[in-house]
């Protein structure tokens, strides 16, 4: 995998964060740089730890499906970004973020927004690559757009928020697909 690749995948796998930071930005009314430290923190941390902890999981059995390791890195792909444009086109409004930037609220979000990350770390066991550079790419672009996303949730509206879901699972089904053709052809 190149740094093309995991730049995309870092990206596609921001905008649930970058979406949620967006409307944290929308609910507080007057934004702080600590509200945009603190999206950043969280979800860019545990979107760093999880593929570490998925590519653990992953590397234990990939020895057993290299043969269809392509098959299994574009159908993760594939139900990944499937599920997040679902979730984006059919949210419910109770998922709504609110003003609260409290440990225990951030925790819980940033693990719910980084489960896909989770998931990409098993695939990343199938490819070659170093996962711990994975991660901290993945971790410091998703820091970046959490962050940016409170100012622009704050200043620009919902606009922004809506289709970022949307643009994350194309993403990362393009890129299960283009792992597929490669191995195949």
């Amino acid at each position: 995998m190149g740094t093309v690749e995991l730049i995309l995948i870092a990206v596609g796998l921001a905008m649930d964060a970058f979406a949620v930071s967006v409307g944290k930005g929308l609910s507080v009314s007057k934004v702080k740089p600590r509200h945009a430290m603190c999206a950043g923190a969280w979800f860019g941390g545990f979107q760093a730890l999880m593929p570490i902890i998925g590519y653990l999981l992953g590397s234990s059995f990939a020895h057993i499906v290299s043969n269809v390791d392509h098959w299994i890195a574009f159908g993760l792909l594939l139900l990944i970004g499937v599920n997040m444009i679902r979730e984006t086109v059919c949210g419910d409004e109770e998922d709504a973020p609110d003003s609260d930037f409290s440990a225990r609220k951030m925790f819980v979000m940033a693990v719910a927004t980084s489960i896909d990350a989770l998931t990409i770390g098993v695939t990343l066991a199938f490819l070659d690559v170093n996962v711990w550079v994975a991660a901290a790419v993945i971790g410091v672009i998703t820091f970046a757009l959490s962050a940016a996303g409170v100012y622009l949730g704050f200043n620009f509206g919902t606009k922004v928020g809506s289709k970022a879901g949307i643009l994350g699972g194309v993403v990362l089904i393009a890129l299960g697909i283009k792992i597929l053709l490669e191995h195949l052809g």
